[in-house]
Formats: structure tokens, sequence, C-alpha cells
């Protein structure tokens, strides 16, 4: 057969070679893929293959648009074969020197040789140079353009390059000169610069460029400034450091009233970027009215006159030029003013970051940003509370009741997400008021009436607070006792969720870091009890039922209260144990909740928990979370995950070995977590790891797609991990988020572009399908939550427009996704609620080789199994797949609502029927239980009755052994 195929390969080959046949031509070159991608090919084939592709590149009547599909065959035949890398170099090298139409495209080619065999580097710089600059004076734009973008894989030495690059920046084309401005930044990042005049000399280009006429340029303009601007003040060590800053700082503010949009918001992005600038200055950026700084002692005071005549010396030393300190004035008055989101979302997130600098400026900055709160753009809301944030933890929000009225507004916003992130705003506040504080509960109190479903993060919010103010908790409980207390008629009516919120703000007091003994009334406690379902489930992050059960049984009994009792420091709460005492430190979990009821109705006579030894032997633990406090876990894995949004740059630059090393000490750092009450976001975690290794691996082939260790057959299995690590994220977790959701969606649709820019599956129809789907889904969600989609999704949405329903053809179409594949980047997950976890166990019991269960061959028979499902809904369709071989499978399905139990967990056993026992003596039949994708539009399984989309398996395989009945 390879024969066959060869000869006709090769006599199409030949004949396409001529002027005659350039009809044969197509089919000549897929013919050729066909032998390239067969891992069966001889060593024989494939030279005769190179020698007559060689013959061909350089023929003299080759069409110019035969030209590309052939050297990118050659490239393929150099990624799966490397050992005719070198040949392949130096033909394509000997036609860039002998063929000017081809010099760009085998450029690129030579380029990618020389990433996957690094022993071409030297003869790629040594002749790529000459070439790099032959094609920077051609006279086509386009040619010139992609040098430009081209010249970092060239490896053009950097003082060349940065020759050439300022060169351009007066180019008369403003792509070229935009173009050109971005070499330097990126040059900026990727090498070491110690000569200060060629620093300053790129500044002063990119300070003269911001009167530019162009938009494009503009912006690339700024995003010099900020980087160079930067490298200059770095490599000042003398007093005059900070004032250098302080005038980079201004220099970047003159750009802010830009007219263009886009230079604007570069402006303040470039802006949040200085890390260190003059707290008068910073002040001034709050004020259109020009300040002076005074100190006195240790008090800053403003005072309104004349700043306008103060300069700082510009970043030129060679052309001096003076910096009015003017251009500071209220610079961020006109960011939060500005009439697009984008700026506004822009000026708040430098805010973020400069907040830091001074607690001054945060203090004068929160003014604005109360304001900012009742934005028009849900996106510019959320930048402002996620600002609040930021300055919460760096303990610069001074909050004053002037300002609550704005900011509870947010509690009640129509946006879920809004009302999020102002709740995780109130975790974390300090309060100094008690009246502030009270103003807060109202607000949470108004937030539950308005949106129930709120309520699980009202209650866990409540707590947080009252933990962190133990006394204002305790009067405000005192004040509003009345309303928890039996009406008049002694029916206690709790079923209210403000008298719900109340209670679990009653049980916060006593957890509180603050000494104090409280005198909240022991039977509040008791009133807890009867809402226990209602209040463990909101408040499962911090502690389980028979935890609260424990603690609030306690505290009922109880004549004082005092948060001496609990002890935060080591994230386990003990009760005080009294002298002679056991030495079992843990409350036995052993004793009912029925028990526990009847300690805290008195208790019976005789009961071993009996008042004098209450205190020893009732709770030892009161939070027996197998030291595991929730919320440090939740901020320890979100850690992680930021890291791994971090370490995104290494990925795409190549760094795979070093990145899979780090992935795995985080994976071992993740383990270390205990998961009993977070292992939603505890598995979560886990599935994000195991992407971005399956990323850091994939990403070479598709970045530099000549870079490949491996044949295609290992990057499609690399491809399946991928799609069934993201089938696993998006349908084994239960309460994920509008934005949690676009997160996993946005990983499918990376997913299916990888699929389609590959070369064996760029042909599956059904992949280009499933990528548009997830494309309309993901847009209406962006719609839904009125936020602008991301660079990947927008470039991607290009990129179809341009190719539709059909690729242009294999050598053609998969090129098309480059670019949005290079733009894509992993953003870090934010866990926004409690994720559950949806999985199942399975047990044989009495089975194993020795002990099979019996059965008749030809004969149907019963599979007894106990099942274990976790947080399964009614939505949910499962399915048991029982298989002795992939020809030999059958599917039962499980009506799990027959068995009883509720959403969270079920338990029962099944007999589960297997029809087609094979005529042997024994045989194995291997146990999964699956989960039905019901939103998937693709038709995995066609068999009749079994399901008809592809399945999540929820737990580990399970063998199970038969052996035929032996007659005595």
């Amino acid at each position: 057969m390879e024969e066959q195929i060869r000869a006709n390969c090769f006599h199409l080959l030949h004949s396409s070679s001529t002027a005659a046949s350039a009809s044969a031509r197509p089919q000549a070159l897929t013919l050729s893929l066909s032998l390239i991608l067969n891992p069966s090919t001889s060593d024989s084939t494939l030279s005769s293959l190179l020698q007559i592709l060689t013959l061909s590149l350089h023929h003299p009547y080759l069409p110019s648009l035969s030209l590309l599909p052939t050297l990118s065959l050659l490239s393929t035949l150099a990624s799966h074969h490397p050992h005719l890398s070198r040949p392949i170099f130096h033909s394509i090298r000997s036609l860039s020197l002998t063929s000017p139409r081809a010099i760009a495209a085998s450029l690129s080619v030579l380029a990618s040789l020389a990433e996957s065999d690094q022993t071409l580097v030297p003869e790629l710089s040594e002749f790529s140079e000459n070439m790099f600059l032959t094609l920077c004076f051609k006279p086509s734009v386009s040619v010139r353009h992609w040098a430009l973008m081209n010249a970092e894989r060239l490896r053009i030495r950097p003082h060349l390059l940065v020759t050439v690059l300022l060169g351009f920046t007066r180019d008369p084309y403003p792509y070229l000169r935009a173009v050109a401005l971005d070499g330097l930044v990126g040059l900026c990042k990727s090498i070491v610069v110690e000569d200060r005049e060629l620093v300053e000399t790129c500044c002063c280009r990119a300070v003269e460029l911001f009167s530019d006429m162009e938009d494009c340029v503009r912006c690339a303009a700024v995003r010099v400034v900020a980087q160079w601007g930067q490298l200059l003040v770095a490599l000042n060590h003398d007093s005059n450091r900070k004032n250098l800053s302080d005038a980079l700082f201004l220099q970047l503010c003159s750009m802010v009233r830009d007219m263009s949009l886009k230079v604007r918001v570069e402006a303040f992005d470039a802006l949040g970027e200085i890390s260190m600038v003059s707290e008068e200055i910073l002040l001034q950026t709050l004020s259109k009215k020009l300040l002076s700084v005074s100190v006195q002692g240790s008090k800053l005071t403003l005072q309104r006159h004349g700043l306008k005549e103060k300069t700082y010396s510009g970043l030129c030393y060679t052309k001096p030029f003076e910096i009015p300190a003017s251009n500071s004035a209220g610079v961020f008055v006109h960011g939060l003013e500005d009439e697009f989101s984008e700026v506004r979302r822009s000026a708040c997130h430098s805010l973020h970051t400069l907040s830091i600098l001074s607690a001054d400026f945060s203090g004068e900055a929160l003014n604005l940003l109360v304001d900012v709160l009742n934005d028009d753009s849900m996106v510019v809301r959320l930048q402002a509370l996620e600002t609040l944030r930021c300055m919460a933890l760096f303990d610069r929000l001074k909050v004053q009741e002037a300002h609550m009225h704005m900011f509870l507004s947010t509690l009640v916003d129509d946006g879920a997400v809004v009302r999020s992130a102002a709740r995780k705003v109130l975790r974390i506040i300090k309060l100094e008021d008690v009246s502030i504080f009270k103003l807060c509960v109202d607000g949470l109190l108004e937030n539950l009436e308005m949106y129930p479903q709120d309520e699980a993060d009202v209650f866990s919010v409540l707590l947080s607070i009252g933990q962190h103010h133990g006394n204002f908790a305790a009067d405000v409980i005192v004040g509003v006792s009345d309303e928890i207390e039996p009406c008049c008629d002694g029916k206690l009516v709790f079923d209210g969720g403000r008298v719900a919120a109340l209670l679990v703000l009653a049980i916060s007091a006593p957890l509180s870091h603050e000494k104090h003994t409280f005198s909240i009334p022991p039977r509040i406690f008791s009133y807890a009890v009867t809402l226990l379902g209602r209040i463990s489930n909101a408040l499962s992050d911090v502690m389980d039922q028979d935890t609260l059960l424990a603690y609030l049984s306690h505290c009922s009994s109880s004549t004082i209260i005092s948060s001496g009792e609990f002890d935060y420091k080591r994230k386990e709460l003990f009760l005080p144990v009294e002298d002679g005492s056991t030495n079992n430190p843990i409350y036995e979990k052993s004793c009912s909740a029925d028990m526990q009821l009847q300690k805290l109705n008195g208790g019976a006579s005789g009961s071993h928990c009996q008042k004098t030894g209450e205190t020893r032997k009732v709770v030892k633990a009161l939070i027996n979370y197998q030291a595991e406090d929730h919320g440090e876990v939740i901020k320890s894995v979100e850690f992680i995950l930021e890291k791994v949004k971090d370490i995104w740059q290494l990925i795409q630059v190549g760094y795979t070995d070093e990145v899979l090393q780090t992935l795995r000490s985080w994976k071992v750092e993740l383990a270390k977590f205990p998961t009993s009450s977070s292992a939603g976001a505890f598995t979560f975690s886990l599935l994000q790891l195991r992407i971005a290794k399956l990323l850091a691996k994939l990403w070479p082939h598709f970045i530099s797609p000549r870079k490949l260790s491996c044949g295609m057959g290992e990057l499609g299995l690399l491809l399946g991990k991928l799609d069934r690590t993201i089938k696993e994220m998006k349908y084994r977790f239960m309460g994920l988020s509008k934005q949690e959701e676009l997160h996993v969606l946005e990983l499918i649709l990376l997913n299916c572009v990888l699929r389609s820019s590959s070369i064996e599956a760029f042909s599956d129809g059904s992949t280009l399908k499933k990528l548009h789907s997830t494309l309309s889904l993901i847009e209406s969600l962006y719609s839904e939550l009125s936020m602008e989609p991301s660079k990947f999704v927008s470039e991607l949405k290009k990129s179809l427009h341009e190719i539709g329903f059909s690729a242009d053809g294999p050598f053609y179409g998969p090129l098309l996704f480059r670019k949005s594949i290079e733009i894509f980047s992993l953003k870090q997950f934010v866990f926004s609620v409690k994720l559950k976890h949806i999985k199942a166990e399975l047990d044989v019991s009495g089975n194993d080789y020795d002990k099979p269960f019996p059965f008749i061959p030809g004969l149907p028979v019963g599979i007894r199994l106990g099942i274990t499902l976790y947080n399964i809904s009614r939505e949910n369709r499962l399915w048991l797949r029982l298989a002795v071989d992939d020809d030999l499978s059958e599917f039962v399905y499980l009506d799990f609502d027959r068995f009883g139990g509720n959403s969270q967990i079920r338990e029962f056993r099944f007999d589960a029927p297997f029809y087609k026992t094979p005529k042997a003596n024994s045989f194995t039949v291997k146990v999964c239980l699956g989960l039905e994708c019901l939103s998937e539009n693709v038709h995995s399984f066609k068999s009749c009755g079994g399901p008809k989309q592809e399945l999540v398996y929820l737990c580990k395989q399970k063998e199970v052994f038969l052996s035929t009945v032996v007659k005595e």
C-alpha cells in the first residue's frame, strides 16, 4: 500500500512541477501529507519525498501560490522526523538566497526549525540578520511589518534590533511606527539594559510620539514610556531617583486627556504600574484645583494655592525639558468621570494599586470611589469594589458614615456578581463605630429581603463581621432581641430571613477576637437550634452541622459567655478543660444529635453529660473542623490559582519543564490542606492545575508548530485529556456562578480552537460546530453580565467571521486561529460561592479474583452494587457502564429517585443486569458510573437504549469477577 501511495504521490509531484499540470498539485500535496503523518512510512520513502519536494521548491515554474503549501509540507516533515531538519533547513536557506519572493515565508520556517533544533540557532543568527535587514528595506509595507513582528524569532542581536526599531519609529506608515514601539516594549522585558543613554533615547523618542496623529502610535508610545521609564528610574541610585519617578508619573498624566479612548485607557493602565510617587502629586490627582502640601508635626494639611509654578526635570538629559506639576491636576477626577466605561474602569484599577502607597491618598480617593459605585456600567462598579477590597486588605479603607449610603446600595444591586463583590468587602472591613456597624447589618438584612437567593452568603458575611466586631454584634442583638423572642401567644416564629440572620449574628459574637463578656441571653442560642439545618448549610464553610449543634448546646446552657473561651490562633476552638479531666481533647461525635438536644433542654437524670461535668464532657473542641479553617483554605487555594495565572508567560515562551515542576510542587502544597468541607474548591483547583499542566505540554505544538518532540498520536492524546478534564470541570460541580461558568466555557472554546488548529483534527466538522455554539453561549453570558468580551473571544469571533463554517483547507485553515491562540491568557479563577463536587462511590462486596460471582453463559446475570451519590440533582441523568471490552459493553439507566435520600447524599443497593454474558468459563466486567453531558451538542453514543451524549465518569472503575456455575 505504501509503495502504491508513494508511486502516485511522486508521479503527481513530478507532473505538478511542470507548468502543464498545476491542477495535480493539490492531490500531490495531500498524498505527501499522508506519507509524512503515517508513522510506518519508511525512511527511504521520506528521503525520496524530501528530494522531490526540494526539487519542486526550486522549480522555476512553481506558481507563487504553491510555494507556501510546499514550505508547510517541508516544515511538517521536519517536525515529525527531526533527523531531516538539517537538510530541510539548508534547502530552504538556499531558496531564500536565490528567490527574493520567498524570503519572508522561508525565514518563518527557518525560525521554527531553529526553535526545535537548537544546533541550528547559530546558523540562523548568522544568516537571518542580513535577510532581516533586506526585508526592512523592502518597498512593501506588509513585508517590513512582518520583519518587525518576527524580529525576536529571527534571533536578531539586541543592539542591532534597537537601532532598527528606533529608526522605524520615524517610518511614514503609522502601523510600522506602532509595531516598532511595541518591539521596544518587548525588548525591554526580555533583555537586561544598563546603558543609561540608550534608555533615555528610547524614552525621549516615545515622548516625542505622544503628539503623533495616529491613535495606535500614541498607545504604543505610552507603553514604551511606562516600561523604559521605569527602567530609567531603576538605573538611578541617587537622590534623583524619586524626582525621576515623579517626572515619569507626570509625563504619563499628560496623556489621560487624550482625544482617543484607547490612549486614555493605556495612560491609566500605565499610571497603575508606577510604584513610587510623591504624596503631594498623588493627592493633586484627586483635585482639579492646584494644592500644596504642608506637614505640621504628624498632620498633613492641604492648602489651595499655586503649585502651577512647580516643575520637574524631564526623562531625557540630552534634550532637557521641564514637566509641570500641574499635569497631575484632577487626573483621576477626569478618569472617573470619563464618558467611556473602559476609561473609568482603568482609572479605578490604577487607584487599586496606587492607594497602597499612601494612607492619605487612599482616604481622599475613597470620596471619589463611593460615587463610582453608582456607575451605569457593571464592570466599573465591580472594579470600584475590587479597589475597595484591596484598600481594606492593606488597611487603607477608613469608612465614614457619609460613605455608607452609596456603598450599601451595592448590596441591593440588580447584578448578583456586584452584590457578591460588595459582601466580599464587608468580610474584611474594619469598622470603628457601632452606628456604622448597624448600618452594615441593616444593609445585609435589606439584601436578604430583596434577594432571598443570597441567604447563604449573607449569613456567612454576618458571621464574619460579627467575629471581627464582637462587641458591636452583641449591642445589636441586645437592641433587637424583642424581634427574636416568641410572640404574645407563645409561638416561635423563625421562618423569616431577618430573624434567622439576626440569630447568625448572635452566634458570631462569642467567636470574636475581642476579649469581652457578652450579655446575649443563652436562650437566643437555643432558638438557633430550631434553624440548625438552615444555618449550618449557610455556615458549612466555617463549621459542620455537628460542631454547630455542640457549640449552640454549650452557649445555650452557659450563664456567662466570654470570648476568652475560644482560641482562634490555632484554627481549632477549644473550651477550657477542668482539672482532673481525661486526656481526650476532642469531642466524641458518637454523642448523637438527640443527646445534644436533651442536654440543651436540661438533660435527663442519670445522663453521663450532667451539669457538673458539662464543660468537660459536652464540647472539648468547639470547631472540630479537622484542623481546617475553610476561609484559610480558600485563601490559600486562590493564592495558588493566582500563581497559575502568573506562570502563563513561562508557558508562552516554552519553559515547559520548569512549569511542570512548579505545578507539581503546588499540587503537593494543595494536598496538605484537609478537604472535609471544602472538597469542591479543592477538587476544582486540582483540575485547574491539571489543565495548566496539559496546556504547558500542548502550547509549544501550536505557538511553535515545528517544535514538536512527539508524533501526532501523542498530540491527539493530550488534546483528549484536556477535553475530558474541562468536561469534568463543567459537569461535576454544582453552584458555579456565571463568572465561573464563563471561565470554563472559555477553556472549552480554547480546546475547540486547539483541535481545529491541529492537522489531524481540523477536518472534524463537529469541533467547528461546537466552537460556534460555545461562542454563542459565551456572548449571551457576557451580554447578561454587561461585560466586555475578552480579547481572546473577540479575536476568535473575528477569525470565525473570516472563514465561516468551512475551512480553507489543511494548509491554510488552521493558521487562521494562530492569532487567537497567541492572544489567549489563562485567567485566575476566583471562587464566589461554595462549590459542591458531584461524585459517586461504587462498592462490590464479597467479590474478588478468588471469590467470583456465578453466572450461566448466554443468560443474564445480576451484579450487586453498593452505590453512594453525592450532590446529585433531579436534572442529572446517570448511567452504569458495564463492559467486558470495547465491543461488548452495556449501559443501564439509574433512576436514583427510587432509592430515597436527598440531593446531598444518596446511599443504596442496586442489582445491575448484564445481558451479554459471553460463552466462557470466566470473565471480568468493568463497572463505572457516568453522568450524561446534557448540554453537549455532539452525540457521542448512538447505541439503542444507552446515553445519547457523552458521559463524564464520577468514580473509579471497579472490576467484577464472574465464573461459570460448577455442577456437582
